[in-house]
């Protein structure tokens, strides 16, 4: 299995476990995760979660790049695998707190997205590399639009993998709630999960649901146009193919502050 579930005490830790790919998503593991958030909805011995990555490199970097997604023919059809990877585009209404440790890039978004708040390891950092590779950064984009200032979140986006938001910078713009020493955010995170587990439950998934309806009025009107401008922005697949496996020749990546890591097998 390629998420590991655990619980105890009301919460669920959730983790990503292809540590080899950086925990990028294959088709079976994008439709696990799913299925878990919707497991959930009907488990009442659980009442919050943590949302993790597995050995410390990364938290997620998106949809493999190895996965082959069929398309339906039609230009007014697009099929997005990850669409359904988060707990509340499962109808799931209990707290999500999503643990960073390492990467988050790319598709790691839909999560962080919709998780409740994000603690980080002070190692991490956040990149989308959409436009480097011939894509439009749609989806990715409008979540996190709703999570950091404007100017912050269209400088990630826009700038691709020439862009790292390291950790310090994410917390200081509000992506990420609280800071930990490198390894220890699931940890941190499944003591804050237990606090939230602890308060009457009812109580807590309705302010979870309230919180979510003051944003997502705008959010739906922006998610409806992202699959047209996907369709119309995006590079033939093949030359998409060509720019990441030169990736390795980019010139240096300048970075909002400290280092970063090499790209990643996601997206």
């Amino acid at each position: 299995m390629s998420i590991r579930t655990e619980i105890n005490d009301g919460v669920a830790l959730v983790t990503l476990d292809r540590p080899a790919r950086l925990n990028a998503l294959d088709l079976a593991s994008a439709a696990e995760l799913a299925d878990l958030w919707r497991t959930f909805r009907f488990d009442a011995s659980v009442r919050a979660a943590v949302v993790t990555g597995a050995g410390g490199r990364a938290f997620c970097t998106g949809i493999d790049r190895e996965v082959t997604v069929p398309q339906p023919p039609s230009p007014y059809s697009l099929d997005d695998p990850l669409l359904y990877i988060g707990p509340k585009a499962n109808d799931l209404w209990k707290p999500v707190i999503a643990a960073v440790d390492g990467m988050a890039c790319g598709g790691a978004f839909y999560l962080l997205g919709e998780a409740e708040f994000i603690i980080a390891s002070e190692n991490s950092t956040f990149f989308d590399p959409h436009t480097t590779y011939g894509m439009v950064s749609a989806y990715e984009a409008i979540l996190m639009a709703q999570r950091m200032p404007y100017g912050e979140a269209a400088r990630m986006c826009l700038m691709g993998t020439a862009e790292r938001l390291d950790a310090a910078r994410a917390h200081r713009t509000g992506l990420v709630s609280e800071l930990t020493a490198p390894g220890e955010a699931a940890a941190t995170a499944l003591r804050r999960a237990a606090v939230l587990a602890a308060q009457p439950t009812d109580a807590v998934q309705g302010t979870v649901r309230a919180l979510w309806a003051a944003h997502e009025a705008t959010r739906e009107r922006a998610l409806a146009q992202a699959p047209h401008l996907i369709a119309l922005g995006n590079l033939p697949p093949e030359r998409q193919a060509q720019l990441f496996a030169a990736r390795g020749r980019t010139p240096g990546r300048p970075v909002t502050s400290g280092t970063s890591p090499p790209a990643s097998p996601g997206r």
